[in-house]
């Protein structure tokens, strides 16, 4: 009997340290995105498409721009690209240069392939995607082509006179400054030094229409460009918090000891095996002065539909809070209130959570508030249990 007592005691212990495992492996660290401004300087080569070989038309380039990112995948910069391009032109053997400058200004979509497919974590060390955008390429300075073609009209069609009927030898020479539209696509990779400065490098393809270079070749003119740089972002760009994850039911094992008073039976053992729903939080965050949820914060909300509708017996209690140092008392009661509200409501309209389950409370502005940072206290906690 004492024999089946100790195992008895042993198997207990393994079920509870087993049950603590299991508990706190349920938190994890949330890296909250803040959408932020960033400024960005880079300088390189450019590479213009001509008729040589490659290499023969390369020159300096330089990139500054401002950029915003919305959430971890998309952002949106305003770039000036510029500096100088070369053209080339070969006639009986002979090869003449020139080159002019330009400024391009345009706007790019800018994707980040890693957090799309490698989900949000701002401490890697490398993230990468891609761009495209529009803009105008605006070229002047193009005395050097001019004079190459006047020094090709004169060898070339030196028995026609006057010299001003010699046609061009560069059909679409050009003078002054010349606005152009262009297109813009490529490919970034950014190493992070801190949470707030990269380096990066940078591949550009950008297309004008004919006669940039001042040629007629009948198809659209091509300028490539490889930049690196540095991009510092303004604020702060993320955030920690602790959560815990949605899991399946934790279960407490309770064992009952019975001793039977008879001579051969010593002990009877039953296991009572009883689901405990380990409760979920949730803090939907909001702007300042808001009760909009935004695209990222609804999943959030759409998590917490999901669990409910898994365990049928719980019930969340939403509450929302205001930061107590934006705005007045009152302004910030009504807005914890329509915090907890929206979210109660989307909750019933979209997700079909009953009525009856969901429990609306709202703090406002109270001095012991759920997180250090303002910011985080525009929310709406959510509990499930």
């Amino acid at each position: 009997m004492k024999i089946n007592k100790l195992f008895l005691s042993a198997s207990f212990a393994l079920c509870a340290a087993f049950a603590a495992n299991a508990q706190e492996a349920q938190e994890e660290t949330e890296y909250v995105f803040q959408p932020h401004w960033y400024i960005q300087g880079q300088v390189g080569m450019q590479e213009t498409l001509g008729e040589t070989s490659f290499g023969r038309l390369s020159s300096f380039n330089g990139q500054i721009g401002v950029g915003y990112n919305f959430n971890p995948v998309l952002g949106a910069r305003l770039v000036f690209n510029g500096w100088t391009s070369k053209g080339s032109i070969t006639i009986d053997d002979k090869r003449s240069d020139w080159k002019w400058n330009y400024v391009a200004p345009t706007v790019d979509l800018m994707v980040d392939f890693t957090n799309l497919f490698g989900g949000y974590n701002p401490e890697r060390l490398v993230s990468a995607g891609i761009f495209g955008g529009v803009g105008a390429n605006v070229a002047f300075s193009n005395s050097e082509a001019n004079r190459v073609n006047n020094a090709l009209k004169a060898s070339t069609y030196s028995a026609i006179e006057p010299a001003s009927a010699r046609p061009d030898v560069l059909r679409n020479i050009w003078t002054g400054t010349k606005a152009r539209f262009v297109g813009q696509f490529g490919a970034y990779c950014d190493f992070n030094l801190t949470s707030n400065l990269k380096l990066g490098l940078e591949l550009q393809a950008n297309v004008l229409p004919d006669g940039y270079n001042s040629k007629k070749a009948g198809n659209a003119d091509w300028y490539f460009n490889g930049l690196v740089g540095v991009k510092y972002a303004f604020g702060t760009t993320f955030t920690k918090q602790k959560r815990k994850k949605c899991c399946a039911a934790v279960t407490e094992t309770q064992i009952v000891e019975k001793i039977v008073e008879v001579p051969v039976e010593k002990i009877v053992e039953k296991v009572v095996v009883k689901e405990v729903v380990a409760p979920l939080t949730r803090d939907v965050f909001f702007k300042i002065s808001t009760f909009n949820i935004t695209a990222d914060e609804m999943s959030k909300v759409a998590e917490v539909a999901r669990y409910m509708k898994i365990h049928p017996d719980t019930k969340v209690t939403v509450t929302g809070y205001a930061d107590k140092g934006t705005g007045t008392m009152a302004i910030n009661l009504r807005l914890s209130a329509q915090r907890a509200e929206v979210v109660a409501k989307t909750l019933q309209e979209k997700y079909g959570v009953a009525a009856d389950r969901i429990i609306v409370k709202s703090m406002g502005e109270v001095e012991d508030q759920p997180y250090d940072t303002p910011a985080h206290n525009r929310v709406a906690i959510c509990i499930v249990e």
